[in-house]
């Protein structure tokens, strides 16, 4: 296949890019700081106490992606790794010694989604045809981040053009930590297997389906995709006009996703539709954080099977739902007043309805490339006369570029009735049984093997339920959740009403802090640190 073989050619080029910027070991690396699993609130801790500078956590992480990343189990992960993060370190510590943190994100390494952009880095989408796409500014969201204190440490593999599972003829496959034979989901599978194997501290994702929360269940990582309005997508692949496509937090823990997502709220001129979410955030995020948020919160059980391509009567499906019994367990200990199971009407039929608008798609792809002056790209049409389109994988995905657009206006009208059915159907439902939230499995399948995903018959998607985004005015958030009996992480997802994102974080904590199932993948373990001088 050429993808294979162009994976191959982009494997390397990112080898040697590694190889060039990472040093073989940190310098001068604090003996008395673990960073393995570490958070912002230990970070900011230890810099206070004169144990840790932004120079050496930058160079820990450098160091953990050298060795796991391209080696060891190869993790494949990350795409591009930014040339000035040592340089961005260096300036923020001369400012903490002159004036103290320079925001909330102060010496934070963040890995991006390669779909959005940071200037000084290319944004590739995976895809070969953008190897040398330099965007000249930042997105919306990268500015804030930088302007919070953040290092923007590299950009994170995702599937192509941001469509799929993790494979790309950029990058080749991303690999499961928790089991290098399967895959981390997608399409933000390198942010999701990033943030589970120690290579930053927080990661910025992406969701237009299932792209968040499918990688964060299946990496055991703590992801939200925001209601609509709250974060700015400008500046990042699939942004305005479209309205499911949504940027959003992954973290490894609540109180991290808590304070990233602080930072990546705030209205944006560039992408009105942030205009829906002013006040909407006042104060941070983390003052809902309550480990007794669960006592008398009433949770509604999704039962019912929704999840794409679902087989509720395998095996694998079996596993996961012996998971969620113990999840359930676990809500009710912790206080919780469970209403299992609740039923939607028409849940499935109305699922059916979903269609889409490709002029909204077309439309956000031009203000995308207009962002950059130097882009070689002005329109799709540009894009399908790459003579390295056909190198992508799937091989559909050129023809996709190729084939003019076709509305189905009677089908995008039916499935807009749809989505206003559902949303009322469900809100009743919450209404009717006094329900602050609704859980269900974040996956209803363990993560697939990677040699299904990439021969035919493709397995891709497999399990995932997608409601959310059908709605598009939701507010979600998985939780690590525990563990299947074949040492596969599962999530558990928090379902909320639009902009409910302080209920849901409140719950999310809550059940983090009463079953800590977050556990680091055996296969990039504490790597050793020389002592600091």
């Amino acid at each position: 296949m050429k993808f294979w073989k162009s994976a191959l050619i982009g494997a390397a080029i990112a080898a040697l890019a590694m190889s060039a910027s990472v040093p073989i070991a940190a310098q001068n690396a604090p003996a008395n700081f673990r960073v393995l699993e570490t958070s912002i609130d230990d970070i900011h801790a230890a810099m206070k106490a004169g144990r840790l500078t932004a120079h050496q956590l930058t160079q820990l992480y450098l160091d953990r992606i050298r060795a796991y990343d391209k080696q060891g189990p190869k993790i494949n992960s990350i795409i591009t790794i930014n040339p000035d993060a040592l340089t961005e370190a260096d300036r923020l510590d001369a400012a903490y010694r002159a004036s103290g943190f320079v925001g909330p994100l102060h010496g934070i390494p963040v890995l991006v989604k390669d779909e959005i952009d940071a200037a000084g880095m290319p944004t590739t989408l995976g895809t070969t045809v953008f190897t040398d796409y330099r965007p000249t500014r930042d997105s919306f969201v990268v500015d804030r981040l930088r302007k919070a204190g953040a290092i923007i440490l590299g950009k994170t593999t995702l599937s192509e053009f941001a469509a799929g599972d993790t494979y790309g003829s950029m990058f080749g496959v991303t690999r499961n930590p928790y089991d290098p034979e399967r895959t981390v989901g997608g399409s933000s599978g390198g942010s999701g297997a990033s943030v589970a194997a120690n290579f930053a501290t927080v990661a910025l994702g992406e969701e237009t389906v299932a792209s968040i929360r499918r990688p964060g269940g299946w990496n055991d990582v703590v992801s939200m995709r925001p209601t609509p309005g709250l974060v700015s997508r400008s500046g990042m692949w699939d942004g305005y006009p479209t309205l499911p496509a949504q940027m959003g937090p992954m973290a490894r823990n609540v109180t991290d996703l808590a304070h990233l997502l602080d930072v990546m709220v705030g209205y944006d001129p560039e992408d009105p539709l942030t205009a829906e979410g002013v006040d909407k955030h006042n104060g941070s995020y983390t003052r809902f954080l309550d480990s007794n948020g669960l006592k008398g919160a009433r949770i509604g059980v999704l039962r019912e099977s929704v999840g794409m391509f679902s087989e509720p009567d395998s095996a694998d499906f079996k596993k996961v739902d012996a998971v969620f019994d113990k999840d359930i367990a676990e809500l009710k200990a912790a206080g919780a007043v469970i209403v299992d199971p609740i039923v939607i009407p028409d849940f499935k039929a109305l699922l059916a309805k979903r269609a889409g608008d490709p002029s909204l798609n077309d439309e956000a792809m031009r203000r995308y490339l207009a962002r950059n002056p130097n882009s070689p790209f002005k329109s799709r049409d540009d894009i399908a006369k790459s003579p390295l389109l056909d190198q992508g994988y799937p091989r559909s995905r050129a023809d996709q570029f190729r084939r003019p657009l076709v509305i189905d206006k009677a089908k995008y009208a039916e499935y807009l009735e749809a989505r206003d059915r559902l949303m009322f159907n469900i809100l009743k439902v919450m209404a009717d049984n006094h329900l602050d939230a609704i859980v269900h499995k974040t996956v209803e399948h363990q993560p697939t093997l990677i040699k299904d995903g990439v021969n035919p018959p493709y397995v891709n998607n497999k399990g995932i339920p997608t409601f959310n985004t059908f709605l598009v005015y939701s507010s979600v958030i998985t939780v690590p959740s525990g563990f299947t009996s074949d040492n596969l992480p599962v999530g558990i997802t928090f379902f909320g009403r639009p902009y409910s994102e302080p209920v849901l974080l409140k719950l999310a904590y809550a059940y983090e802090q009463a079953t800590h199932h977050r556990v680091p993948p055996k296969s990039t373990p504490v790597l050793a640190q020389t002592a600091s001088k």
